[in-house]
């Protein structure tokens, strides 16, 4: 019998954190686990509305192309219920104005999009498919304290009831356990405590600082795009801001500043900053604009990567910002999330339940999604001036040089505009990059 009473790898599968990557990872295991606990701090909030216990919710997100493709493989028909719950979908070539460090990105036809909504919507729609599914409980206003088993394998985890009247802590038997509690996850002390070996993990941290707020869309508004994207110029620019059209005929706009030039709080500050951006397009579509809300900051912290795949017990598997953080300026998050959500259920599948070899073979694969745009944030993380961590030498230098050779082909030809947005979208690997016709125009451009 396994640790959690059931038929060998069919048995309990705990999940830590009831975010978007914990309900995602729920869903991937129906079908493979006899039951599915997601373990949530919070209490969900009636309405779809933003939550405390995810600060970073009131910012900016995407998901990238790939990211949609994935979540349609895991949840058809979630696309259109978006679109339905007033998600709007923004191309990258026409719909979305890009300003790069070497100028506004030439335009093409393009298939590539994303959607535009509010993180309450995004997660709403998942939550509301994952609630449909019977085999999946929800253990709402409870937190994980501690784990279950020994240095070499897990056997679940305790748990105990948040708040002034919270009891004693209480075992959860489970065959897996799946950490996706976020950038704030406190498994490194819960596996110091087991005697596990510290996992081994790459660091880095440009200091960014974020200061989004909502803006009702005055009527009759025209921008000639949808949004509006000012990337930094590193290292003398360091400040960026981007405008997305979001649900309710509304607009959240996002601030950030790497360290040194991060924005300051309240009104004040946001007014400060919009105006210190190397364009005034954002500032000036915003002239005529009413907020919907407060000024939000937040501080995200550093970008890391944690390798599981080379030291882990048996029986763990760490998905979402638990796994790896970025840099959220480059929006890779939410979509590298919902990769692992989709590795973890191959992994079932093609180890026959949630038993260790699909344990071993999904923490492989979650290394694998996140190491594309790990590589690709963290590489540009260092350009900034005050970051701290990250890769450095002479590969790196000719990496940025090669980079920066890109995103002029990309302001002038719309060809290289098309692959750097293939890669930055995550449906292409960096080398697209070097296929004959894109190279050649990038070395044509001056």
């Amino acid at each position: 019998m396994t640790s959690s009473q059931g038929a060998p790898g069919r048995g309990t599968a705990v999940v830590i954190g009831g975010g978007l990557a914990g309900t995602l990872a729920a869903w991937a295991l129906r079908g493979h686990a006899e039951r599915i606990v997601v373990v949530e701090r919070d209490r969900y909030p009636a309405e779809r509305t933003f939550r405390a216990g995810l600060p970073q919710g009131r910012h900016a997100h995407l998901i990238l192309e790939a990211g949609h493709r994935a979540l349609e493989e895991l949840m058809p028909g979630t696309r259109q219920e978006l679109l339905d719950a007033g998600a709007v979908r923004v191309a990258l070539s026409g719909d979305l104005r890009w300003l790069s460090s070497a100028g506004w990105m030439a335009e093409y036809v393009s298939r590539l999009a994303f959607l535009s909504c509010t993180r309450p919507v995004l997660d709403g729609v998942v939550l509301d498919r994952v609630r449909t599914e019977p085999t999946i409980e929800f253990l709402e206003g409870t937190e994980v304290v501690g784990l279950l088993g020994t240095a070499a394998a897990l056997t679940g985890v305790q748990v105990r009831e948040r708040g002034a009247d919270r009891g004693e802590a209480r075992d959860l038997p489970a065959e897996l356990v799946v950490d996706a509690s976020g950038r704030s996850t406190a498994l490194a002390g819960w596996l110091q405590a087991l005697g596990a070996r510290p996992v081994p993990e790459e660091r880095v941290d440009a200091g960014a600082t974020y200061s989004s707020r909502l803006f009702h869309r005055p009527a009759g508004a025209d921008l000639g795009c949808e949004a509006i994207y000012l990337q930094t110029k590193a290292p003398d620019s360091p400040r960026l801001g981007v405008l997305l059209p979001v649900e309710g005929d509304r607009w959240i706009v996002s601030l950030a500043g790497m360290r040194g030039a991060e924005p300051e709080p309240g009104e004040a500050g946001f007014a400060k900053h919009l105006a210190q951006l190397r364009d005034p397009a954002i500032r000036e579509a915003l002239a005529a604009a009413e907020p919907a809300g407060d000024v939000r900051g937040f501080v995200p912290g550093p970008g890391v990567r944690r390798h599981y795949e080379r030291s882990s017990p048996d029986g763990l598997v760490v998905v979402g910002d638990a796994a790896c953080t970025f840099n959220p300026v480059y929006g890779q998050g939410v979509t590298v999330a919902v990769f692992g959500a989709r590795e973890l259920r191959r992994s079932a599948e093609q180890n026959g339940g949630i038993g260790h070899a699909a344990a071993r073979s999904a923490r492989r694969a979650v290394a694998a999604v996140s190491k594309n745009p790990w590589v690709m944030s963290s590489t540009e993380d260092v350009r900034f001036k005050a970051t701290t961590g990250g890769p450095s030498g002479a590969l790196l230098r000719a990496q940025h040089r090669f980079l920066d050779r890109v995103l002029v082909g990309a302001a002038k030809d719309p060809a290289v505009a098309k692959a750097f947005h293939e890669v930055l979208s995550l449906v292409a690997p960096p080398t697209a990059l070097f296929r004959p016709a894109v190279l050649g125009a990038i070395l044509r451009s001056r």
